[in-house]
């Protein structure tokens, strides 16, 4: 029975890295998958998975006004074959419709979906798709790391500008490590100069 999973983590955490690994013992056993991503993270190429140590896949955009469960079944009329899980990098970004329609294709299409992303944003707020993966997922599973600062459990991402910590502005800015750092409680409120 298939079922929708979340795993989420701070910054750092290996998510990418994860679905790119997950991938490929899937594929090594001659199964299929379908790599999909946010079409708002602009880190890199539009429709690319990239882990920080430098592996990436090719995967398909999600565009705010597309729907999910229709991508899914475009794909599946491309590859005319059975396909073992989808996998979904930055799904923090994606919207309410589609978390809903993700549930769709766990639903009557019987394939597991398993989306990866941020809990919260820099001001310890949800994400949209993170909030509403965390109302309708199956199965929840978080992914660890170490503060950046000390050995604790990193829970929140801490935004820096100008060696600065930021907690206003937009919720959405793309970076890596020169903009964010996976932080414990003590250190996102209490960080050290830099």
């Amino acid at each position: 029975m298939a079922q929708l999973f979340f795993r989420y983590g701070a910054m750092n955490s290996g998510k990418s890295f994860e679905i790119i690994k997950v991938a490929h013992n899937y594929e090594e056993q001659g199964k299929k998958v379908i790599l999909m991503t946010s079409a708002l993270d602009t880190r890199e190429k539009e429709g690319t998975i990239a882990s920080r140590i430098g592996l990436e896949r090719v995967a398909i955009a999600i565009k705010p006004d597309a729907n999910a469960m229709q991508l899914v079944q475009n794909r599946l009329s491309e590859i005319n074959d059975r396909v073992s899980c989808i996998l979904i990098d930055e799904a923090q970004f994606l919207e309410k419709h589609h978390i809903k329609e993700l549930a769709q294709v766990v639903d009557e299409l019987d394939i597991p979906v398993m989306a990866f992303g941020l809990k919260n944003d820099f001001q310890n707020q949800l994400f949209e798709g993170s909030k509403y993966l965390l109302l309708y997922a199956d199965k929840l599973e978080e992914m660890k790391t170490i503060c950046w600062f000390c050995e604790k459990k990193a829970t929140m991402n801490l935004r820096f500008h100008d060696k600065k910590p930021v907690y206003e502005g937009e919720q959405v800015v793309m970076g890596g490590n020169e903009s964010y750092y996976p932080v414990c409680r003590e250190h996102y409120n209490h960080p050290p100069k830099q």
